[in-house]
């Protein structure tokens, strides 16, 4: 005799909802969707999959500072005194992270200094607006690659500080504690 269950309604919803995705992803289709084998994770999983997918395909690549209404237009450093700078930066930071965007490795930067970064080189960077709570995007502010120096100094574990040394051969800079520490929001974990 043949059992048959009766599929849970979450169940079908969760295949009408592959069905409505698979078919929105259609003009996209691409390897990202050939990798997903159905039947190898959960509906429910792959939906969350194809979801991400859609919303990255639609998301509008915008500078940042339009991601804001209105756009984040904060005024030239030399026109604030270092209390309203101080004041301005920790607005533009807590407004930043509203979006789930995060800055890393601060310590080494006086407000100005950050200030500065901020408003040159990441307001203006041009990202994919994906408005899904998984998405974060991270600027590193202290890159190994682009300024070793402060990276060893302030940033890097004594394992990482070695690895570095043996395979570039140079010396090490001396550990210094962070002139700036800094409590910047980040992902919850």
């Amino acid at each position: 005799m043949v059992r048959f269950r009766r599929p849970h309604p979450e169940d079908v919803e969760q295949l009408l909802l592959n069905a409505k995705l698979r078919d929105e992803l259609e003009p996209f289709f691409d390897e990202s969707l050939q990798i997903l084998d159905s039947g190898r994770v959960p509906i429910r999983v792959e939906n969350e999959f194809l979801t991400a997918i859609l919303a990255w395909e639609r998301a509008p690549v915008l500078p940042i500072a339009q991601w804001f209404t209105p756009n984040l237009a904060p005024p030239r450093s030399d026109q604030l005194t270092a209390d309203e700078l101080h004041e301005v930066l920790w607005d533009i930071i807590q407004k930043l992270a509203s979006r789930r965007i995060y800055l890393d490795f601060t310590d080494h930067l006086s407000d100005i200094e950050l200030y500065c970064i901020v408003v040159r080189d990441i307001l203006p960077s041009q990202e994919k607006m994906v408005d899904l709570t998984s998405n974060c995007i991270f600027f590193n502010c202290a890159e190994s690659d682009a300024d070793p120096d402060t990276w060893l100094r302030y940033y890097a574990s004594e394992e990482e500080r070695q690895g570095w040394m043996e395979e570039t051969g140079q010396p090490l800079p001396p550990v210094e504690s962070s002139p700036y520490p800094r409590k910047l929001p980040g992902r919850a974990v």
